[in-house]
């Protein structure tokens, strides 16, 4: 398997608190965070739509990474600030193409 991606969806009329809350990349901690890439992003079709897609090596590098108890009080504060629920996708990523030749899976 070529690895693992959580897609976070979500609505909020407060993205601003949101983005002040920081990185879960930079929070304090007792452990490091264990994804390689995190991208924010608005949805331009749905104002007030945000989607964060998280990249693991694996499906149990994502389930360590949502145990540090600094994630689960990120995802706490930020499910606060928004307008309804967050909903997650879980994807084992079946392939990947980045454009200079090289893929996987």
């Amino acid at each position: 398997m070529a690895g693992f991606v959580q897609i976070i969806e979500f609505r909020t009329s407060r993205i601003k608190e949101i983005e002040e809350l920081g990185r879960p990349s930079r929070t304090e901690g007792s452990t490091q965070p264990t994804f390689r890439r995190i991208v924010a992003a608005a949805d331009r079709d749905h104002p007030g739509t945000y989607f964060t897609i998280v990249d693991f090596d694996s499906f149990d590098s994502a389930m360590e990474n949502s145990g540090r108890p600094e994630t689960s009080e990120f995802a706490a504060k930020m499910a606060a600030l928004c307008d309804g629920p967050v909903v997650f996708h879980n994807l084992d990523v079946m392939w990947e193409d980045t454009g200079d030749g090289a893929q996987t899976g």
